[in-house]
């Protein structure tokens, strides 16, 4: 190996790619690669996490500013739905984190914190108000 991991991880994760294609398996960084494999892991539970709180963001915002309601809202909510669909179809592992009490509940803290530092809205709820269906169905947007 001629880069370390710990000065390029480009590079590195290059070099780790051809000794992988090639068979030279005594070459290679296990440790690293196993760190690597395991932060892409914790990535795509970040990603996941993100967009729901971002939609949830979106849906308080739309049911408590009706008079601020508009497509680009809109629009975000949908988009936000299709990604997560996505990504929970090219990772279905993922699913289980939208039954996992503790992630909804980090998931809706930061959803009320986008909630009120983007539109200033104060006494949410204290718990998500919608089922999982329905913050998920593109057709489904609170009143």
């Amino acid at each position: 190996m001629s880069t370390a991991y710990e000065e390029d991880v480009a590079a590195w994760a290059q070099e780790q790619v051809a000794l992988l294609r090639s068979g030279q398996w005594a070459l290679l960084d296990i440790e690293h690669i196993a760190e690597e494999i395991e932060d892409m892991n914790i990535s795509h539970r970040h990603q996941l996490a993100h967009r729901m709180a971002i939609l949830m963001a979106h849906m308080l915002k739309w049911k408590y500013q009706p008079e601020r309601r508009g497509t680009s809202w809109k629009k975000t909510m949908r988009d936000q739905r299709e990604r997560i669909a996505r990504l929970l179809e090219k990772m279905p592992s993922l699913r289980p984190l939208l039954d996992d009490p503790e992630w909804n509940a980090e998931v809706w803290s930061d959803a009320l914190s986008a909630a009120i530092l983007q539109a200033g809205l104060t006494d949410l709820p204290k718990a998500c108000e919608w089922s999982l269906e329905q913050v998920l169905a593109e057709d489904y947007f609170p009143s």
